[in-house]
């Protein structure tokens, strides 16, 4: 099973903390020390306020993944039980986000340039959460939540709520 990250609306106070520390997580530079404009400030979730509540909406790493399915070059596979985007495989075309059930996947402009530095061109990508893969302490998000609504749901986790729902229906009916 696919592990993903939630959060609970009832915690999120909606400071887009995890916003700043995704983009932080997947920065190649330290952003502190550079200019505000010239941050490419693309988080891989996106934090929903509304007058009743605040959420942040991220990958779910769907078990069908039906973003993958739609991706005509193969961009989107999935990987150590994360569903990921190859960023050098995206065309931007979009079909990702129409394919995806919860509204997790936007595009972010990617920089390329060549190793002799030629030329620099910009292209839009498939931008979702990636369970921060390439770092060992796991999302960003969850560290740094100050609220601590996030939750690194697992396998374990997904049984043990089953049976516990289960449990209350079954006491609910007698």
């Amino acid at each position: 099973m696919n592990y993903f990250v939630i959060a609970n609306p009832d915690k999120c106070i909606g400071c887009r903390t995890c916003m700043i520390a995704c983009v932080v997580a997947h920065s190649e530079e330290n952003i502190f020390y550079k200019a505000p404009d010239t941050i490419n400030f693309n988080p891989k979730l996106d934090v929903i306020k509304t007058n009743k509540v605040s959420a942040p909406i991220q990958c779910r790493h769907c078990e069908d993944a039906p973003c993958a399915k739609v991706c005509p070059n193969k961009a989107i596979s999935k990987i150590d039980n994360v569903i990921k985007v190859d960023e050098k495989k995206c065309i931007g075309c979009k079909t990702c986000m129409m394919a995806c059930p919860i509204g997790a996947i936007d595009l972010a402009t990617l920089g390329i340039s060549d190793e002799n530095k030629f030329y620099f061109s910009e292209k839009m990508v498939a931008n979702k959460c990636d369970f921060c893969i390439s770092s060992e302490e796991g999302p960003a998000c969850v560290k740094v939540c100050p609220t601590q609504a996030f939750k690194i749901v697992k396998e374990d986790d997904i049984d043990i709520s089953v049976k516990e729902r289960r449990k209350l229906a079954a006491v609910k009916m007698e």
